[in-house]
């Protein structure tokens, strides 16, 4: 007969702990099939640790792993791991069910399953950690979406599709709220190849009917690679979120403000693939990205169906584009790109955006594109190339080399002597650091880097920054 261990992390337990079987410690259960797993997540009081034994292990149809009405605490949650990191595969046709629990961490999963992993609405506070997700390639199939509050999904792979469906969706309970204060952090999302024209973000942060929500998501050092399944890589469609340090590697989407308002996307890059960022909706700032060798639309500030989308307006309407209104556009450099600035023709023009202190450089198209605008202030960007400057206001912009460098990562930043030093001239926006995480000063430098001989804090991912086995 297999003999397995359970003890709570209790005093009963701990009075225990000497007997406990080599490796195990008082208020930890090491289980070697899915009912002693079940029975563990079953009795588990908050601090407790289960290790599900390396191996394969099949869900049976219509059974699941139930983790219901479980409560750890912030300090002590319940963790459910494998023993080693990608070594528990779980196959059939769902893994993990959550209801009614709070403070629960699942790591080190390899995820094969058939059938979506969700946080419900009536959870809060579980953690998706150091897990391997490849699910079946099933058209349609979302893999993992999030209802409940302050969920974090952090250093997993997510990988290997060709159908529709999105790795990590945000939604909420009813039909307009969303779930409040997600964290995605250090995670590696790679090779959705979806071939479709829509329906395959690697994240989407809302919907349409959630636009107006204010969700307050962090998405941060994550790394995308080869991501075509959609021209949205990170697709917001919600309020109050910032995307920050993201790295984006050849892919066919970008960073795109699809709905919502108030959002910050800070110290990204968009390397060598199709499109960068693209903007709708109010009051974004847009700082310290670094676009660069773009086939598509380096950065697009979008002109609306709408003019901006309200309570009680029709479904229709929600899903059509809100003109970008107010947003700022700051110390950004976009180099090398097919197009670098643009527009678009829809009825409702942009207004009151600020573009200043970026660096444009190209040699393809015109650096500036734009479609009619209203009340744009063109402030200190400095414009180089064998690209025409384009339809921006001679006012706005200076023509001059700004000197730049290609460094040992690829980006190319600010040499000695470059014009772009210390020449930033907006106020409007506090702006601390630079895409590298150095100090700006007093004196602002021009585009995403600020000078200096330092080596970067921050930098562009690689998958060794990333995934299961990051730091």
């Amino acid at each position: 007969m297999q003999r397995r261990t359970f003890l709570t992390g209790t005093l009963l337990g701990a009075a225990f702990a000497a007997g406990l079987p080599a490796g195990a410690s008082a208020g930890e259960a090491r289980v070697t099939s899915l009912d002693g797993l079940q029975d563990a997540i079953d009795r588990a009081a908050p601090g407790d640790r289960i290790v599900l034994a390396n191996g394969t292990y099949t869900v049976p149809a219509g059974g699941a792993i139930s983790v219901f009405g479980k409560k750890g605490s912030t300090t002590q949650p319940i963790t459910i791991t494998a023993e080693a990191r990608g070594g528990a595969v779980l196959q059939g046709e769902r893994g993990f069910v959550f209801a009614e629990s709070s403070d629960i961490t699942v790591s080190g999963f390899s995820f094969r399953q058939r059938t979506t992993l969700e946080i419900p609405a009536s959870c809060s506070r579980i953690r998706l950690t150091r897990n391997d997700f490849r699910f079946a390639d099933i058209s349609g199939l979302d893999w993992v979406v999030v209802r409940g509050d302050d969920a974090k999904i952090d250093r997993n792979h997510f990988h290997e599709k060709t159908t529709e469906g999105i790795f990590v969706v945000v939604d909420g309970p009813g039909s307009t709220a969303v779930a409040q204060r997600l964290h995605v952090f250090k995670n590696h999302f790679s090779d959705h190849r979806f071939a479709g024209a829509n329906g395959g973000e690697p994240i989407r942060l809302g919907v349409s009917s959630r636009a107006l929500s204010s969700a307050h998501a962090v998405v941060e050092y994550n790394l995308f690679e080869r991501c075509d399944g959609d021209p949205e890589t990170i697709s917001v469609k919600s309020s109050d979120n910032t995307i920050r340090y993201n790295t984006i590697r050849d892919s066919l989407g970008g960073i795109v403000l699809r709905h919502g308002n108030r959002s910050t996307v800070d110290g990204n890059y968009l390397l060598g693939g199709t499109d960068g960022l693209r903007l709708y909706g109010n009051d974004h700032l847009v700082v310290n990205n670094y676009l660069g060798g773009l086939t598509g639309r380096a950065l697009t500030i979008g002109s609306g169906t709408v003019r901006d989308h309200h309570a009680g307006e029709t479904a229709e309407q929600r899903r059509g584009n809100d003109a970008c209104d107010r947003a700022v556009i700051v110390h950004n450099t976009l180099v090398g790109n097919a197009r670098t600035l643009s527009g678009e023709t829809r009825d409702h023009e942009p207004r009151d955006v600020v573009v200043a202190d970026n660096l444009l450089v190209g040699d393809a198209g015109s650096l500036v594109a734009m479609g009619k605008t209203t009340g744009f202030t063109w402030q200190s960007n400095i414009l180089w190339g064998a690209a025409p400057n384009g339809n921006l206001p001679a006012g706005g912009y200076v023509r001059t080399d700004p000197r730049l460098q290609q460094r040992s990562d690829g980006v190319f930043r600010l040499a000695a002597g470059s014009p772009a030093i210390g020449a930033a001239t907006f106020t409007g926006a506090s702006v601390a650091e630079d895409i590298d995480g150095h100090a700006r000063g007093s004196a602002r430098d021009i585009g995403a880097d600020e000078y200096g001989t330092l080596a970067p804090v921050r930098r562009p991912l690689t998958a060794a920054d990333v995934g299961p086995h990051a730091s």
